[in-house]
């Protein structure tokens, strides 16, 4: 109950992201679905019918990625001070964030199987009724356990994410044993009890030395550079000459890659995967590389307002940007190879591009407001000592200019080396 009173008077931009996490769960509930009837269809091909289920990992993955992102972003779960006090501890508000994330992925996953019905000819009573009766296996009975099972993945997968990634962490120092307790327990007064006279009521005051001059604050220290850059380039670079190695061997694995590749080497999809893994891990690093370059060479405010904003939240926008960028890639390599004799891409295939595509896009603009928000105190200081209100501005233009001038063109480098191999 505590939940959905959270969510029904959350504001109407929180309530705008819990839908798309609805509408990213139905897709991929529908691509489920959707493989499931390919099985049904075809009974003596199992082959195609695990391919099929297999590409939905993507989407898959990428609404968890979502809906995660949205429940660590929710600020009617953030953790306050006084909540304790009425029981909303840490423990309850993760719970609580579990228990919404999975609200919203079951409530997609339910129209995706309303949706998946209405197609089929089972629901009658609204347009397009039965419209791919052939295609869903409409002749067959839909296996319930089956179907209930595909549809509770995602929800189950989120909300289990999102209770681990939300758990409270336990920060009391950890003591060696019972004996180092009992030794560190109140060693001082034990001393001074023994030194004090028998029938004293109060302790001997002891000889205080005088007060040392404080020593002036010292600015925080700057967060490290995330180190996930080496790994990530490593990992590129494997991906790439995995691909053109299964590319160029020749040899097919009658793999059907999305938009009708048949007999793919499957080579080339692993490549991909890790190509695209090399782009998420090298995100935060080269995000915080970019916030150093533009502080080069006798920066100015501008400059170094852009650049240090960069590495202080190279970790929230690297992540996404980097999965952005593999994402883009690859639908790059896909429209190459598509725009000349390859076949064109069908509905299920855009479909799950869209789920693709959105939930990335949508998990970097999160985090680009969640960013923009955790500097608003830095800002306000600016602005309230006689910075230029068109200051902030300009160093956020200078923030996107200076990464789409990196990750653009190393997004086309990959994208291009991807499609070599098909191509050829």
């Amino acid at each position: 109950m505590l939940a959905l009173r959270l969510a029904r008077r959350a504001h109407p931009v929180v309530q705008l992201r819990r839908l798309l996490v609805t509408a990213a769960s139905a897709g991929t509930g529908f691509l489920l679905l959707c493989a499931l009837g390919h099985a049904l269809s075809h009974p003596h091909a199992p082959g195609g019918s695990v391919l099929r289920l297999a590409w939905c990992v993507a989407p898959a993955a990428a609404t968890v990625y979502f809906a995660v992102t949205i429940a660590r972003t929710d600020p009617g779960t953030r953790p306050r001070p006084g909540l304790s006090a009425i029981g909303l501890g840490p423990a309850r508000l993760m719970a609580v964030s579990a228990f919404t994330t999975a609200l919203a992925t079951t409530l997609g996953s339910l129209l995706a199987l309303l949706f998946f019905l209405h197609l089929r000819g089972d629901l009658t009573g609204m347009p397009f009724d039965g419209a791919a009766a052939d295609a869903l296996a409409a002749h067959e009975p839909l296996p319930l356990p089956a179907a209930l099972t595909l549809l509770l993945l995602v929800p189950v997968i989120a909300s289990v994410t999102t209770a681990l990634l939300l758990r409270p962490k336990d920060t009391r120092p950890r003591s060696t044993g019972p004996r180092t307790r009992f030794m560190a327990y109140d060693t001082f007064d034990i001393g001074r009890r023994a030194a004090t006279p028998a029938g004293a009521t109060r302790y001997e005051e002891e000889p205080t030395e005088e007060p040392a001059p404080a020593e002036p604050a010292q600015p925080p220290a700057p967060r490290p550079a995330p180190g996930g850059l080496p790994w990530g380039i490593a990992v590129l670079a494997v991906g790439l000459a995995t691909e053109t190695y299964a590319g160029r061997s020749g040899v097919g694995s009658g793999l059907a890659l999305p938009g009708g590749f048949a007999d793919s080497p499957a080579g080339v999809l692993a490549g991909w995967l890790l190509t695209a893994l090399g782009l998420a891990l090298a995100g935060p690093g080269l995000t915080h590389l970019t916030g150093r370059l533009l502080q080069a060479v006798r920066p100015g405010a501008l400059r170094l307002l852009a650049g240090r904003v960069l590495q202080e939240e190279a970790r929230r926008i690297g992540r996404p940007l980097g999965v952005v960028c593999a994402v883009a890639s690859g639908a790059y390599a896909m429209v190459n190879l598509s725009s000349g004799a390859r076949p064109s891409v069908g509905p299920l295939t855009l479909l799950g591009g869209l789920v693709v595509a959105g939930c990335t896009l949508l998990t970097l603009a999160t985090a680009a407001v969640e960013a923009r928000r955790a500097h608003a105190d830095t800002t306000a200081a600016l602005l309230r000592m006689g910075a230029s209100a068109a200051l902030p501005r300009r160093a956020a233009l200078l923030r996107a200019g200076a990464l789409l001038a990196l990750f653009g063109p190393l997004t086309l480098t990959v994208a291009e080396l991807a499609a070599w191999p098909l191509a050829v």
